[in-house]
């Protein structure tokens, strides 16, 4: 193909989307035995807006011998209520390891690439066709053709549009890169969560060595709020004054329950299907697990051992990554109503504590916690009677 991807087609599975989910997918359909090709518009190592927590499920989930490259280990955290009542909490080892995304993607990319996936940078797909068994991409090197696609770019994506993703949740991220010179010391092995005075938004510092991500989330719709919660939130934490190094903003999307993760010979992970917690807006270990089920998926039906790979995906997801979302919609309603209530319970209730460190370690889910009876119906009366199906 004169000017376009030399390489033989078509795949068995190509990714579209080289992030945390498509690296994921490239890697398991590559050691299941697939020709597999990864697409991303963007060369590697690239900027990612994110505040890059690895908890204890991410770490969990992630490929045998990949060398995570963490930033900073923490094991402390402070938390106020809306700038007031800060609460500081600590334990006597990690809770949270912080990444630096351009150094964890490009990590996760490698380890693909290493087992067996083929990568081609700055190639962006403009539509999607299938027929006669194939799906066709045009991409800007030309026409790509592979078996089975999965689309892992993001929560802009085009093969979300493709498939027809149905959206819940829409927020609005803003997010700052400070020089941490003069104030390193004071956050080292500390991150700080401020819940926020938009209903269901939060903000936060995550300490990376030389530099601090300070961010704010909040739903869609508010952003001269969103501003200006981050610029009060800079001056609570006495870091308005410290270099600017850059600064960005992204929507993080939840899909509705029952909202397809695939058309035809295409499948979704990650941000493309939609798939975080609606609360913290956790994405990076639900793009990780996604990813490895559609890859390894894709790579089967590749090979014709499913006769419905959508199918036998979402049942994977249901069962696994939706219960997690529905539990965090549960949290979030409840978070939105009654913000200083799970303030206090967090912060001045032992098992508050510990269940946060539970959950940041890997050793409990949103979904398991709602299942204890007393648990739900707590949150049932904070959230004001409105339980999201199981």
């Amino acid at each position: 193909m004169a000017g376009g991807i030399q390489t033989p087609e078509p795949y068995d599975v190509v990714i579209v989307g080289a992030g945390p989910a498509g690296s994921s997918a490239a890697l398991a359909a590559a050691e299941a035995g697939a020709n597999t090709l990864v697409l991303d518009r963007s060369s590697f190592p690239r900027y990612k807006t994110c505040g890059g927590g690895l908890i204890g499920v991410t770490l969990d989930s992630l490929p045998a011998g990949l060398d995570v490259p963490v930033r900073q280990e923490i094991v402390a955290a402070t938390f106020s209520d809306r700038g007031k009542d800060v609460r500081h909490r600590s334990s006597p080892t990690r809770i949270l390891s912080l990444t630096d995304r351009a150094d964890f993607d490009h990590a996760l990319l490698t380890r693909a690439v290493a087992g067996g996936a083929a990568v081609r940078h700055g190639v962006t797909v403009s539509s999607i066709t299938e027929a006669d068994g194939v799906v066709e991409l045009a991409t800007s090197e030309g026409p790509v053709r592979a078996r089975y696609v999965v689309g892992a770019d993001g929560s802009a994506s085009r093969t979300a549009r493709h498939v027809g993703v149905e959206l819940g949740q829409v927020d609005l991220g803003l997010e700052v890169e400070l020089d941490a010179a003069g104030v390193s010391d004071a956050w080292r092995g500390r991150i700080h969560i401020d819940w926020g005075p938009i209903p269901g938004s939060y903000a936060w510092v995550f300490p990376k060595g030389e530099r601090l991500t300070v961010g704010v989330i909040a739903r869609k719709g508010t952003p001269d709020q969103t501003r200006a919660y981050l610029k009060a939130f800079l001056r609570e934490q006495g870091l308005r004054e410290q270099k600017v190094l850059r600064e960005s903003g992204h929507l993080t999307r939840c899909r509705t329950h029952g909202s397809p993760l695939g058309r035809g010979r295409v499948l979704l992970c990650g941000d493309a299907a939609g798939l975080l917690e609606p609360w913290t807006r956790e994405g990076i270990s639900f793009a990780v697990r996604s990813g490895a089920m559609a890859g390894g998926t894709a790579a089967r039906a590749a090979r014709g051992e499913l006769t419905d790979a959508q199918e036998a995906y979402a049942a994977r997801i249901d069962s696994s990554l939706a219960r997690e979302m529905r539990a965090g919609v549960l949290f979030l309603t409840a978070f939105e109503r009654r913000p200083r209530v799970m303030h206090r319970l967090l912060t001045r209730t032992p098992w508050g504590w510990r269940l946060f460190c539970r959950i940041t370690l890997g050793e409990t889910t949103l979904a398991r916690i709602a299942r204890h009876r007393s648990a739900r119906l707590a949150l049932r009366l904070l959230a004001g009677g409105q339980v999201p199906a199981r």
